[in-house]
């Protein structure tokens, strides 16, 4: 099954992106799924590099780092970014800039959309 996760909210505050991440990432464990992550609006905070996080509580760049190298596929809205002064060298690595029509793409791709 192929699987497209959009998130839409900030990193921390709300557990919503922090809860799309933790799905994606226990699908793309079993192996057998393909997962998409499109980071949107103020989700793409979510992929700053640097973030410094209380002890003990997530960080949401290093759980994006965990959804790469569990074979998922992640973009960042370049819109987004630019709205919020994040330079594309500030996102974290296997996490790109992207565009609209790459989210189109991956929609047509989806067997099933889920947003957070």
């Amino acid at each position: 099954m192929k699987y497209l996760f959009v998130l839409n909210d900030a990193p921390y505050g709300s557990e919503r992106s922090y809860n799309g991440l933790r799905l994606a990432r226990h699908l793309l464990k079993t192996g057998s799924e393909e997962v998409k992550l499109f980071l949107i609006g103020d989700a793409v905070a979510c992929a700053k590099a640097g973030q410094k996080v209380a002890p003990g509580y997530y960080n949401m760049g290093d759980m994006l780092g965990m959804v790469v190298r569990h074979g998922g596929e992640i973009g960042v809205c370049g819109t987004c970014i630019d709205a919020r002064g994040i330079a594309d060298a500030e996102l974290v690595q296997g996490a790109p800039r992207s565009t609209m029509d790459q989210l189109t793409a991956w929609t047509q791709w989806a067997d099933k959309l889920l947003v957070f």
